[in-house]
Formats: C-alpha cells, structure tokens, sequence
C-alpha cells in the first residue's frame, strides 16, 4: 500500500454500444492487470447448478428477496429473463473495493445512470465508435444478426452516443478508433486509480 491507503479504489465502469469493442479492451486490461482487477458477484434467482457455490458464483436469492432490494434500488442493474431475476448489486461492487481491487463493471448507460444515482464511487469511461457508420460496418461484419436485429442494434447505439451529453454522467470519452491507442488509454485511467487508492502494481 502506498502513502493513501485507507483510501478503497473507485469502480472503473466502463459503457458504450454494441460492436465498439469494450470486451476486447476489458480481456487485455485483465491479462495485464488481473491481479488488481476485480468482478461482482452478481445476484440470481435461479438454483445453483452442479458445483456452483453461493458468493463465489452467483449470490443466490429468492425472488422476494431481490424484488425487495430491486424496490430499495440495492441494484446497479438488474433484469428479469424467462422469470428468474439477475442483478448488480451496490454491495457486490463494494465487496471488491473492499479487497483493495479496482471493481471493473461492463454495463449499458441505464447501468450508468443507477451507479451515479447510487453515488457508488466511479469513475464511468464510455468507449465510443469513431462513427455511427463505422459502428454499423463492424456489427454487420459479425454477420450474425437478421437485419431487423440489426435496426434495433443501431437505434439502440444512437441513443447511447446522445446519451455523452448527460452533465455529469461521463467522466471521459475513449474513441476506439485504434484498438492499441484505445487500450493504451483505458490502461492510463485504470493504472492513475489505483496510483489514487495508494495500490502499488507489486503489492
């Protein structure tokens, strides 16, 4: 620990549409920093399936449980699929910061909007296309999406690059316009939090 310890890392949320390369930039910054990295457990209301245990996997609980916390708004995040519920919870997120790691949260602008009115401390990157044209030329490359899907995608998109505008939603905007140059900027800001928390690489 460095000269600010006591001071617990911020969460690095990182946000932006579909197709601009956000899993790519958060699997290369794990394989060079994993060691400080650290994810959520995240919230379900499924059974726990051969081998998977309670905290470590998933922190299972019954759907009364979670629609009361989702009332309370404990949750970052959550969705109902098929009738189970999965979820992000504020105190997942606090778990890792706890442990002296950066909590890193791969999330949609709604999720964004949930950490700020949660004040959950962040510091929130939205990853951005260099054009909506381009954005659209690398998801119809992937060649895996009928073409209605693929409206939905790009209206979905456009409504997340408006949301850059929001006062006080995003901290900084990386333009993935080159993978290593956006990479190298993602690394600077995770690389300066935890210089901020007072955590040394070699701890």
């Amino acid at each position: 620990m460095g000269a600010n310890a006591g001071a617990l890392p911020r969460a690095l949320v990182v946000a932006g549409p579909s197709g601009v390369g956000k899993g790519t930039l958060i699997a290369r910054l794990k394989e060079r920093h994993g060691a400080h990295m650290g994810f959520s457990v995240s919230h379900t209301t499924r059974a726990p399936r051969q081998g998977e245990k309670h905290g470590v996997h998933y922190n299972f609980a019954t759907v009364d449980d979670m629609k009361a916390q989702i009332a309370q708004h404990h949750f970052i995040e959550w969705a109902e699929v098929h009738g189970r519920y999965y979820g992000t919870s504020v105190r997942a997120v606090e778990s890792v910061r706890e442990q002296n790691k950066l909590c890193i949260l791969d999330i949609d602008v709604q999720g964004c909007r949930s950490v700020r009115r949660a004040q959950l401390p962040a510091v929130i990157v939205f990853v951005s296309p260099p054009s909506m044209e381009e954005l659209e030329r690398r998801l119809r490359s992937r060649g895996t999406e009928s073409e209605e899907q693929m409206q939905t995608r790009l209206a979905t998109a456009a409504a997340e690059m408006d949301a850059r505008n929001e006062p006080g939603l995003f901290d900084i905007e990386i333009v993935n316009n080159d993978l290593d140059s956006a990479y190298l900027q993602l690394e600077e800001i995770f690389v300066n939090e935890l210089k901020r928390a007072g955590i040394a690489e070699n701890d």
